[in-house]
């Protein structure tokens, strides 16, 4: 009889690697121990063992890579070049799973656009457009827009609230510590999660978003627990920014610069984009046409003109007097006699477009920017009294 334990401590001169050894292999028959009729020799059998699994291995290895190799997924090379050039910023705009899952998406489906990635703007359209033989188009930037004017001073708190600033965090407390059940919280969550850093809070504990940062990627608009966040294309800019759809009294009463549904912007748009629903003033979009005239009558200036700058009218020598645009003008800056060319007086001129729009034979440039002719004028002058 031969201890197993015995033999390894003297092959390996290691007496627990024997008792291992004992334990794994451990002893059969009477007493528990192996009757054999001549000696083990250990070491041969550890010999066996590892070549029987390093064998093992090998045809296991060898059978794993002839299944990877037959249903391998090809990729194609183009995903790779598009994932190169986007940026990498992963915010979703584009309405896929990050960057990678757009890549694949846009060289797989050829009704997938090359100008969906709104951080990377027309360079990176045209790159991916290259890249997969697809026409890259422009595209309208979109804007996010924050649907509320009432900040900390000039909207009413029902408690105050001392918790985590966060707005998901004191939207648990009750609703949000504001009486307005629709307005912003001010806790500059949307600020937090913007991947841009194109969202600050000012002063009053209103976002502010940067448009020149900003690439309507609408993870603001997902994080905004009262969703007063709203991305839409840039053309859209004549906006109500309230949410509230209690009754006028009610609204006046939480907020300084809530929409009340007086219904006076409905009376004074040309184009009947205004109307009035759930006790709340909503402009559609389809109709608008950025004229601002709603603007300036909103009693509570719960309508905001998110253009900065507008262009003033300017009437070419094409025109034939018809007179459309003195009829139309709604401040009256249009003049002149009949069949003579007219004039627009730009002290009047809102830049509304109503006039361009309107002209039978498109003798009123709308893109006319007086104060910009006003400066060169007199940097022309000044230059030449030096």
């Amino acid at each position: 009889m031969f201890e197993i334990s015995k033999i390894v401590s003297d092959l390996f001169g290691l007496l627990p690697l024997g008792d291992i050894v004992q334990f794994i292999i451990p002893m059969v028959g009477v007493g528990g121990e192996i009757d054999v009729s001549g000696p083990i020799n250990v070491k041969e059998l550890l010999i066996f063992t590892f070549l029987f699994l390093g064998g093992m291995g090998v045809v296991f290895g060898i059978a794993l890579a002839f299944a990877a190799a037959k249903f391998a997924v090809k990729v194609d090379p183009r995903v790779e070049k598009v994932r190169d050039v986007l940026p990498g910023a992963n915010c979703g705009a584009c309405g896929f799973a990050g960057c990678q899952g757009y890549a694949e998406a846009v060289v797989a489906n050829p009704d997938v656009l090359p100008n969906l990635c709104s951080p990377g703007k027309a360079p990176v359209a045209e790159a991916v457009a290259l890249i997969t033989g697809k026409k890259a188009e422009a595209k309208e930037p979109s804007f996010a827009r924050i649907m509320c004017q009432g900040g900390w001073s000039n909207s009413v708190k029902r408690f105050k609230y001392e918790g985590v600033q966060d707005c998901r965090a004191a939207v648990l407390a009750g609703g949000g510590d504001k009486s307005c059940a629709y307005g912003c919280l001010g806790y500059g969550t949307c600020a937090q999660v913007c991947p841009f850093d194109a969202i600050t809070m000012d002063a009053n504990h209103l976002p502010v978003v940067d448009i020149t940062k900003c690439t309507g990627c609408r993870k603001c608009e997902a994080a905004c627990p009262k969703k007063v966040i709203e991305v839409l294309p840039a053309s859209r800019a004549v906006l109500v920014t309230c949410h509230s759809k209690d009754k006028g009294a009610d609204t006046k009463k939480n907020c300084q610069v809530g929409c009340i549904a007086c219904g006076i912007c409905v009376k004074v748009c040309p184009f009947d984009a205004p109307s009035l629903e759930n006790n709340l003033s909503r402009i559609n979009l389809d109709k608008c046409r950025a004229c601002g005239l709603c603007v300036p009558k909103c009693p509570t200036k719960a309508i905001v003109d998110f253009i900065p700058t507008r262009s003033m009218a300017f009437v070419m020598d094409n025109c034939i007097g018809c007179q459309i645009c003195t009829k139309v003008c709604p401040v009256n800056a249009a003049s002149g006699e009949l069949k003579k060319k007219h004039v627009i007086d730009w002290a009047k001129c809102i830049g509304c477009g109503i006039c361009t729009a309107k002209c039978p034979v498109q003798a009123i440039d709308g893109t006319f920017n007086a104060a910009e002719v006003f400066q060169a004028a007199a940097a022309k002058k000044k230059k030449a009294a030096a």
